[in-house]
């Protein structure tokens, strides 16, 4: 063991076959791995490819009470409306994750921001994902003009605001339940607590 820190390095691959590629984002595929050792078995995974997504989480000052920018957007998936952070698909190759981070703040909540700070890194479901989330704190915010046609469930998102403890009082609660505002809220809420 290497003490309390996650180790890259996959075991080896044997086999590894394309269940299924999309031109939008995901793909499917399955992995014959072998585990470690003389003796080690050899055994079938699967694996959601995704780029990696940037989410955003920024503050402003209103009336001596931070505030934080948050969408309410309609997921299939989970059937349903959620609250979150303005985030976005690493979509662009070789783009740093920061510049996603920006351009989906711009396009989302048409917000630029003057400083920016990395909070953290979390992959949301390493049992079978590759996704990895790129979590950025921006501040110094400015409303500018954007001219971003926004598509399908992004036409519908509604942008707004609410006081950070608020927010963590919905996560802690469970009124907000989308896993990436979760641990980029408290997140946030411990460093803020150690300033």
């Amino acid at each position: 063991m290497t003490g309390l820190a996650d180790t890259p390095g996959s075991w080896p691959v044997v086999a590894s076959t394309d269940l299924h590629r999309d031109a939008w984002v995901v793909g499917l595929r399955r992995d014959e791995i072998h585990a470690p050792g003389d003796d080690g078995e050899t055994f079938g995974r699967l694996v959601v490819e995704h780029p990696g997504a940037a989410l955003v989480l920024a503050l402003e000052e209103r009336g001596g009470v931070e505030h934080v920018c948050l969408i309410r957007q309609y997921r299939h998936a989970g059937s349903g409306t959620f609250v979150e952070l303005p985030a976005g698909i690493c979509d662009v190759p070789g783009e740093d994750p920061v510049e996603t981070a920006k351009r989906e703040l711009r396009e989302e909540a048409s917000l630029e921001a003057s400083e920016w700070r990395h909070l953290m890194t979390s992959y949301p479901s390493v049992g079978i994902s590759s996704e990895v989330h790129h979590i950025y704190l921006a501040r110094g915010l400015t409303h500018v003009e954007t001219d971003y046609v926004a598509q399908h469930e992004e036409a519908h998102l509604e942008v707004f605001w609410a006081p950070f403890d608020d927010l963590l009082a919905a996560v802690l609660d469970g009124r907000v339940k989308e896993g990436p505002i979760a641990v980029a809220t408290l997140a946030y809420a411990v460093i803020r607590s150690r300033a």
